[in-house]
């Protein structure tokens, strides 16, 4: 088989558990409806994706790449502005980022809570079957840290150039960025769109907070 038609393929397949995912979840999805969805046969798939899991980790490789791509454009566009804000972009971009794609943040976050209980995936006992043999777990993590290395970079540069504070230790204020973030995305993933209230909060409004903060806490001024 032809490496582009087999790639072709493969990101077809992708696609269809996406939305297979999105409709049902991912513990009602059967690989049946998926294939069906992909046009090819319950074979065709399993010689792909073994597992539903692996195609999960293949969704999830696919949010991460996505989001370098996001990044590597904003330091690109970015060069003759501040670290600040080139790195307030890429937080902001990752917040926008999952609003859009909740599926997406939803895998990232189920990826990163793997890695924490099965000490970075070092702890087979700990990982389900169909992640023991998934390359894409494999390909996950050569680039899980890809997004806070971009994020840290530009605080490092924004310490050079004086818009970041001289204290700061730029991947734990990047790691605690991304921290503040995370109830905001549960609360996003969680309920499968985007919801405009909770509490009678605007989740704008939360949004906004955390930005605010992440900006005063990185800031030199």
């Amino acid at each position: 088989m032809k490496t582009a038609t087999k790639t072709l393929k493969e990101a077809n397949i992708i696609i269809a558990a996406e939305n297979a995912f999105r409709t049902v979840g991912f513990k009602n999805a059967k690989m049946d409806d998926i294939a069906a969805m992909a046009g090819i046969t319950k074979v065709t798939l399993y010689a792909y994706f073994q597992s539903k899991e692996n195609l999960y980790m293949a969704i999830t490789h696919k949010a991460v790449s996505l989001l370098v791509e996001k990044f590597s454009k904003i330091k690109k566009n970015a060069a003759r502005k501040s670290g600040l804000e080139a790195g307030m972009q890429m937080i902001n971009a990752f917040m926008n980022f999952c609003e859009a794609n909740f599926l997406y943040s939803e895998a990232l976050l189920n990826y990163f809570s793997l890695i924490r209980t099965s000490n970075k995936g070092t702890d087979l006992a700990k990982l389900p079957e169909g992640i023991k043999d998934s390359i894409y777990f494999e390909k996950m993590q050569e680039i899980q840290n890809q997004p806070f290395i971009f994020i840290a970079d530009e605080i490092s540069r924004g310490k050079e150039d004086g818009s970041v504070a001289e204290h700061i230790e730029p991947m734990v204020y990047t790691v605690l960025s991304w921290a503040n973030c995370i109830g905001y995305i549960k609360l996003i993933s969680s309920s499968g769109r985007h919801t405009d209230q909770l509490l009678n909060v605007s989740l704008r409004q939360l949004k906004d907070l955390n930005l605010k903060i992440a900006r005063d806490l990185l800031s030199s001024k």
